[in-house]
């Protein structure tokens, strides 16, 4: 499933425009990563949280000539699912 789907699930589900529907997922993708960028944490009751998570400098291998290369410190944001949605999957499965 892709943005596009979820804008036109929301469309059908509440019967609204497309572009109304649009512009509500763009608003909510764009709050979670302007968060997420400024350090916040964002958790969805039920579904997941959201955080940045920061990581150390390591020395790593240039898989292709087995080169050391220095890695620099990195932030990536980090999804942790949440209890309900991680219990229902493991019914489901």
């Amino acid at each position: 499933m892709n943005k596009i789907d979820i804008v036109n699930q929301l469309s059908e589900q509440i019967n609204l425009n497309q572009k109304i529907a649009k512009v509500i997922v763009d608003t909510i993708i764009d709050t979670i990563k302007t968060a997420i960028i400024n350090g916040e944490r964002v958790e969805i009751r039920g579904f997941g949280s959201f955080s940045l998570r920061s990581y150390k400098p390591y020395k790593g291998r240039n898989p292709k000539n087995g080169e050391i290369v220095e890695v620099p410190e990195k932030k990536l944001p980090y999804f942790k699912v949440g209890k309900e949605l991680k219990e229902t999957i493991w019914k489901e499965g």
